[in-house]
């Protein structure tokens, strides 16, 4: 069995530590504190796009889960004052394979205290481009709504159309619709089959102002509330980071959970508890802030050059 080796070179590792030291470097010189989190917590999320692995310990009543994103305990901390905080931090979410997915992998996970979403956009791309170096040299700096996004690549304004257009629209792109096909099935597919891949030639391309019901921890724009504000990051048709401005109602953000979960339960998906601890620090009182995460190991891929996320991965999770 040769399996044992790493598929990541050795070289490759090195240039993934000396990342690791600039985004450190990154954040002490801006006075962002960094945090750890536990892996292992009592709540899984709720969102219907991202699977939670659960963990079951000897003697224990009740499974435990491990994380997907260490967002719900560092809201826990900016609720106790802790300032603005940072974490680099191994996340799990099940059932994601792929070119680009690893069931585990790296978030660089961080909140500022005021912040506009334009402001964090801002930082997200100084960090970017200070880890990519000369990759991104010459490098355009892009910024669009989600709607412009749709009108330029497909003519449509995804806040307009109706159920049929988009289903026309998405048989076009490859997928048939069944009568279970809601309207965000359908924007995330012909994000990901056709807007996606083609956002940020050449460019750090910021989509921003996603649909309000694509953001489930995001306040509503207060110009057009009929957008969140969200954003996420996009270089060579890759994402790499999703950042909102947080949602700082406890009342608003159980009734979003419920939502969700009754969603899972129409499409026959695992359903858990709520996380009441996240709950309780919203009542308590999230300041004001915006938040991202942000892909490390795709980061790295660019960098690198690396075709799939192995190649950037000591031991992807095929061989742990």
């Amino acid at each position: 069995m040769d399996d044992w080796r790493p598929t990541a070179s050795i070289e490759t590792l090195k240039r993934r530590a000396a990342a690791l030291t600039q985004v450190r470097a990154f954040f002490a010189k801006r006075d962002v504190m960094e945090v750890d989190t536990p892996v292992v917590v009592t709540a899984p999320v709720t969102d219907v796009h991202i699977h939670s692995a659960e963990v079951r310990f000897p003697n224990a009543g009740v499974p435990f889960f491990l994380h997907t994103s260490p967002e719900f305990a560092m809201k826990r901390l900016l609720a106790a004052g802790s300032g603005d905080i940072y974490e680099i931090s191994h996340v799990v979410r099940g059932l994601e394979r792929g070119r680009h997915h690893n069931a585990e992998f790296t978030l660089i996970e961080w909140y500022r205290h005021g912040f506009t979403l334009e402001r964090l956009m801002d930082e997200v791309e100084a960090l970017a481009r200070e880890v990519l170096g000369p990759v991104v040299a010459g490098y355009a700096s892009e910024r669009l709504t989600y709607s412009e996004s749709f009108q330029r690549e497909l003519g449509i304004d995804p806040l307009a159309c109706t159920q049929a257009e988009f289903e026309r629209v998405a048989r076009e792109l490859g997928l048939e619709p069944s009568a279970d096909t809601t309207r965000d099935d359908l924007l995330d597919f012909i994000m990901g089959a056709r807007i996606g891949p083609r956002l940020g030639n050449k460019a750090l391309t910021f989509i921003h102002r996603y649909p309000a019901s694509q953001a489930v921890l995001a306040r509503l724009d207060p110009v057009d509330p009929r957008c969140a504000m969200r954003f996420e990051l996009y270089c060579e048709g890759v994402e790499l980071a999703n950042g909102f401005h947080e949602l700082a109602s406890a009342t608003e953000q159980r009734a979003r959970f419920e939502e969700d979960l009754a969603e899972r339960r129409r499409r026959g998906l695992p359903t858990h508890w709520l996380d009441e601890r996240l709950l309780s620090a919203l009542e308590a009182g999230l300041p004001d802030c915006a938040g991202v995460a942000l892909g490390f190991d795709r980061l790295l891929m660019l960098a690198t050059g690396a075709a799939r996320i192995d190649e950037v991965l000591p031991f992807p999770t095929a061989r742990a």
